[in-house]
């Protein structure tokens, strides 16, 4: 199972941490510079104690490489090597997700997660706070910068005069990077080595690398750095992007662990060194490094910004939908996305079509004359679920109720009462799905189960609709999560 944390910090504690602080300022101790208000582990979590709550919990960033939401769907680098992890550790996985790299240690050493499963760059300051793994792949810094509007029509040499293809030119510029990266600390040894002042600033707020570098397409600021590979990524979508001047020399990339977490550092090191020599790793690494058509349609989609609040073309519809079941919008579309991915036009095997799946049969009854329209559609389905949802009116505990509600819009509402009379004569509670009904209504596809005289409605595929609930619930979390919505405007189930 797949269920998301979000941690904000207020913008007192920003303003404390990363405030404006002298940007050449060296610090004796190393785990001050990078600002951290956890200096080590506060908690003491390893390889038995993740065992024992059956989960382990990543933390990452929302950006267009390592964690996001696109059409309806959670991906990215690190979360689907996260996804393989959990699944060969027999875990189930916990995504906390932070809100930028200021935040990931301080989430780690508090115990909110156990591994960073972001792109870190492998430092010595970031030594004294963390255990790095074996490192995943090598990249180096670059500056980027934005070339000039006309730049295809300049000759390479005019153009080269205009960019910054030397780090000696940056001396008395300003460049934008979070505090606690290492492209900060990066600069400020750079500044060092070339005897000058870099002004390096800091205050960027809750903006991720890929915002920064917006900012430099969109001439909101001059200078920002980034590892390379996420650079070029970039690049494809936005030509205008300079980022050939190196800033460092090769670097690992690496996760990381707290200190006192030897045998989940040794786990984890284990599998990094078994799953690099599978094709896998490569086919996610070009999928979300090299694919430049898949990069420019999720950049270019309306469904992939975290700030747009958008899961598909038919959130109106789903919301006023929602409202009649008195749900959160973000469960029914995560239904809707279980059904049909939303694609109007969907048909399965069956003969069910449209957003939510809808049976002939079933849609005559409630009035839908064309299921492929998007708003009869809807409007049938939702009308389906109330009908469910309303014969469940025993279940006493909401979650609950519309978990059952689900099942049974899955598989059937007689084989969710077959369920729950089982769960009943082998002494578990037939008012709650999860660990009782469930349990049972998948054990319904062995004869065992579907021949007990108190079945009525026989076989059925339990681990079908087991399945559906269950993803639904997980795609549910992850869009509570990446997609904020006014407390008061919601209808928790």
């Amino acid at each position: 199972m797949v269920k998301i944390s979000w941690v904000f910090v207020g913008a007192m504690l920003w303003a404390l941490v990363s405030g404006c602080e002298e940007p050449e300022k060296n610090l004796e101790n190393p785990s001050q510079e990078l600002g951290t208000r956890f200096k080590g582990p506060q908690v003491e979590i390893d390889m038995a104690e993740i065992r024992a709550r059956d989960t382990l919990k990543a933390i990452a960033i929302y950006n267009s490489t390592e964690y996001f939401l696109y059409r309806g769907q959670p991906m990215g680098f690190e979360y689907e090597l996260l996804k393989e992890l959990a699944e060969d550790l027999d875990l189930k996985l916990e995504m906390v997700v932070a809100q930028n790299v200021n935040e990931l240690f301080d989430l780690l050493n508090s115990g909110r997660g156990d591994i960073i499963a972001s792109g870190l760059t492998i430092t010595e300051p970031r030594r004294e706070i963390v255990d790095f793994t074996n490192y995943h792949y090598v990249t180096h810094q670059a500056l980027v910068q934005r070339k000039p509007d006309n730049w295809r029509r300049l000759p390479g040499y005019k153009l080269d005069k205009l960019l910054v293809d030397d780090v000696i030119e940056l001396l008395g510029d300003t460049v934008h990077v979070h505090k606690q990266s290492s492209y900060y600390e990066r600069l400020q040894n750079l500044q060092q080595e070339i005897g000058g002042r870099i002004f390096i600033d800091t205050n960027v707020g809750d903006a991720n690398s890929d915002d920064l570098i917006k900012k430099v397409v969109d001439g909101r600021i001059k200078f920002t750095v980034t590892d390379y590979n996420l650079a070029a990524i970039n690049k494809t979508y936005y030509p205008i992007l300079d980022i050939e001047t190196p800033i460092s020399f090769s670097q690992r990339i690496a996760w990381a662990v707290r200190k006192n977490s030897p045998q989940l550092l040794d786990t984890v090191n284990q599998w990094v060194d078994a799953v690099r020599k599978k094709d896998l790793y490569y086919i996610l690494y070009n999928k979300y490094f090299k694919n430049k058509k898949s990069f420019k349609r999720r950049v270019r989609s309306e469904f992939f910004s975290r700030t747009s609040g958008k899961i598909s073309p038919y959130d109106s519809l789903i919301k006023l939908q929602a409202q009649k079941l008195n749900w959160d919008w973000r469960l029914l579309a995560s239904l809707v996305y279980q059904e049909s991915r939303f694609d109007p036009k969907a048909k399965s095997w069956a003969g069910a079509q449209g957003l939510m799946q809808m049976m002939p049969s079933t849609a005559r009854e409630l009035g839908v004359q064309n299921p492929t329209i998007p708003s009869e559609n809807l409007a049938g389905g939702t009308k389906y679920l109330a009908q469910i949802y309303a014969k469940f009116d025993n279940i006493p505990d909401s979650a609950q109720r519309v978990k059952f509600t689900m099942a049974s819009y899955n598989c059937g509402y007689g084989h969710l009462l077959d369920a729950q009379r089982l769960t009943k004569k082998y002494g578990g509670d037939p008012l709650r799905y999860d660990n009782n009904v469930a349990d049972f209504l998948r054990k319904m596809g062995s004869a065992k189960y579907y021949t007990d005289p108190i079945v009525r409605y026989g076989y059925v595929r339990g681990e079908e609709p087991y399945r559906y609930v269950r993803d639904i619930f997980l795609r549910y979390f992850h869009y509570t999560q990446l997609l904020k919505e006014p407390a008061d405007s919601l209808a928790m189930p």
